[in-house]
């Protein structure tokens, strides 16, 4: 890991790429208007970024369609399309410190997170698709002896992914690997909020192999490039992931175009269970801070709800709080750094109201509180742990994309699964306890599309990551993303 002078120093020399990305070439915006980028640890402009609006979409889908159609990539055998993905995941490893710098630089994440996590992630998961492409087989239906039936998985077409700005490059490699392995070609509209690792990354594919016109990048802003992808009616699948509410605005959008398939990765409101049965305490409250205050709460998995069996919350409370003081915010470019800005004033508004929102509802400050903003001092807010609540209170049950811990408690299991699903939500849950039989209950009836016991956060590209209920539909990751940008196609012959 590089010194926080040597990330300085290579901030101060990084250039970005801002234009959109469309048939192999960078081009400014039709309109000519752009928006700024901005680094929201010192509030100061990046770049400036063409923005993108329907003559881009429009542009960006016809390149698209015409490339599909030509075969340059669908046409491609699974093998060759493999190839030329891992030397996209090779560049990206080549290319680590600059990605990794440019998420930081953006959205205000550590430069701790995005170097371990985010950049390792990414790149696991161009290779880990890459390699089970050629993997997929088809089927032979068991027909009478008259008849052969054929199953087979074909490219859907024209892919566009609407990518949130929490994780850039991380959330944008988990919709591409797949959709380009199967044989698509994609647009990608990233999150107007931290644009600039996905041109870069476009670039890097053209490097590597890929067709132009097989990936394009239109940035702009949500109601102008992403509702004109939602809308377009020669656009076959769209995956999102993003809030729960401009999820269920794509949904009526393809309803109005061409019933286009829609996949959700929307938000979460995850709880953490904590039984009494539990031995270790400390490392659970760790966890437990690790969860909510990792990537300064601006996760859609972060454990925002926690409920604590009433004979162990005083002791885990105090670990609580003393865990928590590692994630005190600082700068982003420094490797000690746990816990950065968030990603904008906007949404520095949005934790403070809630804050107050819980304070005005009755529940106690524990640490942190309503953070004191300076302009021009970054978008900070301390780790905020706040201990009485309900699940009848709003921060409770409403998603806040911040670093606010909601401490609830119990008595029983029964009530434990009762108020764990009390909620809109069903993304992530985690489960504490040292019984197997209990473990096994509770992670059977929680309503959540992924539940870790004794942990949090755990999975690799082998495993679905997704949700139920408002949290959305389908999966990323693991074989089963590949799912979702193929269609089945059923041949029947008679012998």
């Amino acid at each position: 890991m590089k010194t926080k002078a040597e990330w300085q120093s290579l901030s101060d020399s990084l250039t970005f790429r801002n234009q959109a990305y469309v048939g192999g070439r960078f081009q400014p915006a039709v309109s000519g208007e752009t928006f700024s980028s901005i680094n929201p640890a010192n509030e100061q402009v990046l770049t400036e970024v063409a923005s993108c609006d329907q003559d881009d979409v429009d542009l960006a889908v016809s390149v698209a369609r015409q490339t599909f159609n030509s075969g340059a990539w669908s046409g491609k055998s699974p093998a060759e399309r493999k190839a030329v993905l891992l030397r996209l995941a090779d560049l990206m490893d080549r290319h680590r410190d600059e990605l990794a710098l440019t998420d930081t630089l953006d959205m205000g994440k550590s430069i701790h997170e995005t170097v371990n996590i985010d950049l390792p992630d990414s790149i696991d998961c161009f290779r880990w698709t890459a390699e089970s492409i050629d993997k997929v087989y088809g089927e032979i239906a068991p027909t009478g002896n008259e008849t052969l039936g054929l199953i087979s998985h074909e490219p859907v077409g024209v892919v566009a992914a609407i990518t949130p700005w929490n994780y850039p490059l991380m959330m944008a490699s988990w919709k591409l690997a797949p959709a380009l392995a199967a044989g698509n070609s994609v647009i990608l509209k990233p999150s107007e909020k931290s644009p600039l690792s996905v041109l870069r990354l476009a670039e890097l594919a053209t490097e590597a192999g890929l067709p132009d016109g097989v990936l394009n990048v239109v940035p702009g802003y949500g109601h102008t490039a992403g509702k004109a992808l939602a809308l377009h009616k020669d656009v076959n699948v769209l995956a999102f992931t993003g809030s729960s509410r401009v999820g269920g605005m794509l949904m009526e959008y393809a309803g109005q175009s061409n019933l286009k398939k829609v996949w959700l990765e929307a938000g979460g409101k995850s709880p953490m269970v904590v039984f009494d049965d539990y031995s270790d305490i400390r490392k659970a409250a760790q966890t437990a801070a690790a969860a909510i205050f990792s990537n300064q709460g601006e996760v859609c998995i972060a454990c925002s709800r926690l409920y604590l069996q009433r004979s162990i919350k005083d002791q885990f409370l105090a670990e609580l709080k003393e865990a928590a003081k590692t994630y005190q915010g600082g700068d982003p470019l420094d490797p000690d750094t746990r816990m950065g800005a968030l990603v904008d004033k906007a949404q520095l508004d949005t934790v403070s109201r809630y804050i107050q929102s819980a304070i005005d509802d009755g529940a106690t400050v524990l640490t942190g509180g309503v953070p004191d903003y300076l302009e021009g001092r970054g978008y900070f807010v301390e780790p905020t742990i706040m201990d009485g609540a309900n699940n009848d209170m709003r921060f409770v049950q409403e998603e806040i994309f911040g670093p606010v811990l909601a401490v609830c408690e119990f008595g029983d299991e029964d009530q434990a699964i009762e108020l764990a699903n009390d909620n809109p939500y069903g993304l992530g849950a985690s489960v504490w306890t040292d019984n197997l039989s209990r473990a096994h209950r509770v992670s059977r009836k929680i309503q959540s599309g992924m539940v870790w016991v004794n942990g949090w956060g755990g999975g690799d590209s082998t495993m679905p990551f997704g949700g139920v209920k408002a949290s959305g539909n389908g999966r990323d990751k693991s074989l089963h993303s590949i799912e979702k940008y193929t269609d089945l196609k059923t041949v029947w012959i008679s012998l």
